[in-house]
């Protein structure tokens, strides 16, 4: 197995599909990487050399793409910035509620989590 930025890329997959496993390399990125290493986007996982390995790596840095670690943290200060200045992306965040303007009466079961029923509850009144 190939490791790039610290991922095992599978082996049986073409370096141009395994590349996005990587947190941060999507696959038009993984295709501009490959061509400015001068790899075949054909070529399998299994099948590079240690040359192209270390082209691939020095292509990633060269081009300054923070993947993994490095670009998880840059998300997180981001989302925590937004929070310390109150910013209403912020409180969004905080309380776990979608922060881009979908609405939340019918939908955002996935940001809300499982359905608390909230009311219901009338007073039977007794009976004399």
């Amino acid at each position: 197995m190939a490791r790039i930025a610290g991922i095992d890329i599978p082996n049986e997959k073409r370096i141009e599909a395994a590349l996005p496993y990587i947190y941060g390399i999507g696959p038009t990125l993984a295709k501009k990487i490959l061509v400015a290493a001068n790899v075949s986007v054909d070529t399998r996982v299994k099948d590079l050399t240690e040359t192209d390995i270390a082209a691939i790596r020095g292509k990633i840095t060269e081009m300054e793409i923070p993947v993994e670690g490095e670009l998880k943290r840059i998300v997180s200060q981001n989302i925590r910035r937004l929070q310390e200045i109150n910013a209403y992306r912020g409180t969004r965040h905080k309380l776990g509620l979608p922060v881009r303007g979908q609405r939340t009466r019918s939908n955002a079961r996935t940001r809300k989590g499982k359905k608390k029923t909230v009311g219901g509850m009338k007073k039977k009144l007794a009976k004399k």
